[in-house]
C-alpha cells in the first residue's frame, strides 16, 4: 500500500488555512465514526456488548487486569463488573485466575480465544496501517503523534468534564 497523497493544492481560496483545518476536522470526524462502526460490528459478530469489547481489548492489550483497576476504565460498579465478567468467562473469553499471593483477589486474563478474534478483526487493519505509516518521514510522524496525543488528551479532559456534568432529572426542581 502507498502513503496516501495529501489532497493537490490549487492556490483558490478551498486552500486557506482555514479551509484546510476544517477538511482536517470533517476527516477526524469521519476516521472516528468509521472506528466506531467497526467496532460496533465486531461485538454485534462476536456477540458481545461494547463495553465487553472495551474490556477485551483493555486485557489484550495489557495481559491481565484485577476487576478493581477495570471498573473505572470501563465506567461500571463492581456489581457490574462482577457480571460482565461472568459473563466474559461464561462465553469463552476470559478467565479469572486466582492471585498467588493473596487468594481473595483475582487476576482477569483474555483466553487464546479471544486473542484469535482480535486476531482476525483486527489484524489486518494492524497490518495495512503498519505498511501505511512506513511511507511517512520521521518529522512527519512526530507531526502526527503529537497530533493524536494531543486530540487524545482533548477528548479525556472533555470526557471528564461531561462526566461531571448533573444529569438532567437534577437540574430540575
Amino acid at each position: 500500500m502507498s502513503r496516501p497523497k495529501p489532497p493537490a493544492t490549487s492556490g483558490r481560496a478551498e486552500d486557506s488555512a482555514a479551509a484546510l483545518r476544517a477538511g482536517l476536522t470533517e476527516q477526524v470526524q469521519a476516521y472516528q465514526a468509521s472506528v466506531d462502526a467497526f467496532d460496533e460490528a465486531a461485538a454485534r459478530w462476536l456477540r458481545v456488548t461494547r463495553t465487553d469489547l472495551r474490556c477485551l481489548e483493555i486485557l489484550a492489550r495489557d495481559g491481565t487486569a484485577t476487576p478493581a483497576t477495570l471498573g473505572p476504565a470501563l465506567g461500571l460498579t463492581s456489581g457490574g463488573v462482577t457480571a460482565m465478567l461472568i459473563r466474559l468467562e461464561r462465553d469463552g473469553f476470559l478467565r479469572r485466575v486466582p492471585d498467588s499471593a493473596d487468594r481473595r483477589r483475582v487476576t482477569v486474563q483474555v483466553t487464546d480465544r479471544t486473542l484469535e478474534f482480535a486476531e482476525l478483526f483486527y489484524g489486518p487493519i494492524a497490518l495495512e496501517g503498519a505498511d501505511m505509516i512506513s511511507h511517512y518521514s520521521a518529522a512527519e510522524l512526530r507531526l502526527l503523534a503529537g497530533f493524536f496525543r494531543a486530540a487524545r488528551e482533548l477528548q479525556e479532559r472533555h470526557l471528564a468534564r461531561v462526566q461531571d456534568l448533573p444529569r438532567p432529572n437534577d437540574l430540575i426542581s
